[in-house]
């Protein structure tokens, strides 16, 4: 406890977002003292017997988001070490179980709750022998991943492999849904109330709905029916956590949950309806920490969407800048596919935005499907070229990139893979190696 009847509050996040922000000033403006744990103030420290965690604060929001980090289990260990001395929410346990796509339908068929037939074998025969039991269509995924990533649609005579990068991958049924477009809803569920849902529609040429990947958002709080309402409230209680958000899907036989997401993102849910679920999670913290918040402001407050920096702290110390590893002109890199994967050497090239592949190389590991089309614009060539977009994942020193890569003929070209500005924002490039 801070100032008189003032609750420091603290968010759990090693990455700046919209969303770590807005739920920072939400406790702000409820009257309590937030606090930001990042890389740059953390410190557990056990001196005679005693384990103490600076900063001191009453109760952390989980903010970690481990599908994308490259470290997920010393981070999940992180908030299970802060979870010994402070309450945590979201559980580190819960957590675990929510990032795994495979290890949640397991949990959740098992409480009676409806999900897509699947199947997870990490023998590739094993795997390539059941592809028979699913229909035409397919997905294929790994247990670990985000915005759509790692997620493909597959044919019957498409060999797959029982792991993509260094994670795991399943099979599982595609649903069908009565519409020219893809579609899925998201609700978001917060201390066992539902704050908000969107239905999300696939962009055209594409059957993921992920707004990160251009899918469209539609506000569909006023109209869930009373069935999704059921099944999200009972998903997010099976699973244990807080606050998520449920992506459900509506086939012949009925809505399934596709996935639970114990970090969502909600952005995209505020532009669709207009309501932010950061208030509703700043004060379910704080009234688990014992503190009180006034309802209505909650609901005030959720009409906005303030991602401004916090007051509390300046913007330097919110964004400590991480030291870039170095990569150099040329650089050994394991692409994977849906079939396989290959160790080639790549260029790094600044002035690409995009990374491109091989064709062949691109058949070779199984790359796709093609998610899109863009247009490539070169000195000899003004008025460009559109070249066709894949899925791929590129290892880099051990660090994995999941991205959309072009594909060309670079048969007569030196180099099989171009690595672009979506991966090169993340290293440092030294040109003299």
């Amino acid at each position: 406890m801070t100032k008189a009847g003032r609750l420091r509050i603290g968010v759990l996040s090693l990455h700046s977002s919209k969303e770590t922000k807005a739920i920072l000033n939400a406790i702000e403006a409820l009257g309590h003292d937030p606090e930001w744990l990042r890389r740059d103030n953390i410190e557990v420290r056990i001196r005679e017997g005693q384990a103490t965690l600076e900063p001191d604060v009453d109760i952390v929001i989980n903010r970690l988001l481990l599908s994308k980090a490259d470290y997920a289990t010393e981070a999940l260990c992180l908030a299970d070490t802060i979870k010994g001395l402070v309450p945590v929410l979201n559980d580190p346990t819960t957590v675990l179980t929510a990032m795994h796509k495979y290890s949640t339908a397991v949990r959740l068929s098992a409480a009676g709750i409806p999900v897509p037939d699947q199947l997870l074998a990490l023998d590739p025969g094993r795997l390539n022998e059941a592809r028979g039991e699913f229909d035409e269509e397919a997905v294929y995924k790994t247990a670990i991943g985000t915005h759509g990533s790692w997620t493909w649609k597959v044919s019957p005579d498409e060999l797959l492999s029982p792991q993509v990068g260094n994670r795991w991958a399943f099979l599982q049924e595609f649903i069908e849904v009565d519409a020219e477009r893809h579609r899925d809803v998201r609700v978001y569920v917060v201390g066992g109330e539902i704050i908000a849902a969107m239905t999300r529609h696939a962009p055209e040429g594409d059957w993921r709905t992920n707004v990160a990947l251009g899918g469209e958002p539609e506000d569909a709080t006023a109209d869930l029916p009373a069935d999704v309402r059921d099944i999200a409230l009972r998903t997010t209680e099976a699973v244990g956590l807080d606050f998520a958000g449920i992506d459900l899907i509506e086939g012949e036989d009925g809505w399934f949950v596709l996935e639970v997401n114990p970090t969502a993102g909600f952005k995209g849910l505020f532009g669709a309806t207009g309501i932010s679920p950061a208030p509703y999670i700043a004060a379910l913290a704080i009234e688990r920490a014992g503190g009180e918040c006034d309802p209505e402001l909650v609901e005030k407050l959720a009409t906005g969407f303030d991602d401004s920096m916090p007051s509390v702290i300046n913007e330097s110390a919110a964004t400590p800048p991480e030291a870039r590893p170095v990569i150099g002109y040329t650089n050994d890199v394991t692409v994977y596919g849906t079939s396989g994967a290959k160790t080639v050497t790549a260029k790094s090239d600044t002035g690409a935005t995009r990374t491109s592949i091989d064709i062949s190389l691109a058949a070779e590991i199984g790359a796709g499907p093609i998610t899109d089309r863009t247009r490539i614009v070169s000195g000899s060539n003004k008025t460009g070229k559109t070249r066709p977009v894949v899925d791929i994942t590129v290892e880099i020193n051990g660090r994995t990139h999941t991205l959309m890569a072009s594909v060309e003929d670079r048969s007569h070209m030196s180099y099989p893979v171009i690595i672009g500005r979506d991966i090169l924002k993340d290293y440092q490039v030294d040109v003299g190696s």
